[in-house]
């Protein structure tokens, strides 16, 4: 890297702040929009997560109740979130990546440009394989 993009490179605070601040709200659109697509399937998701148990104790002794009040509404919740960070991952990672790459040398985002292709690709194959290993158990 020449001084001369050292140079070019250069922003005030203020311009970080607003590219830091672009990111963040790009992200949470991100976690936003797959929370409100897992919340609308959190139903369906439940029963995939639950789908182990049924098939080792058998239908007739996989009945759950609720305790609580809220219980059901929480656990809705908790899987949309939980899934929305799964699915948004990619995109989080992708504008952290974007905020931090112009800070790095040039040899130094070629060293991390495998890793950004390889991260999305290798979470979203081996995660189905994950679950598929132990509902095998």
């Amino acid at each position: 890297m020449t001084v001369e993009d050292i140079e070019a490179s250069k922003a005030p605070l203020m311009d970080h702040l607003i590219e830091l601040r672009s990111r963040l709200i790009k992200a949470l659109l991100g976690f936003g929009v797959a929370f409100i697509f897992c919340f609308f399937f959190a139903k369906q998701i439940y029963n995939i997560l639950v789908l182990p148990f049924v098939w080792v104790a058998g239908a007739e002794n996989s009945k759950f109740i609720y305790t609580q009040l809220l219980e059901y509404f929480i656990t809705q919740l908790k899987l949309a979130m939980f899934g929305a960070g799964f699915i948004s991952f990619p995109i989080v990672a992708t504008q952290i990546y974007k905020f931090v790459a112009p800070g790095l040398y040039r040899h130094e985002r070629n060293a991390f440009l495998p890793y950004l292709i390889a991260t999305p690709v290798l979470f979203r194959c081996l995660a189905p394989c994950w679950f598929i290993s132990r509902c095998g158990r």
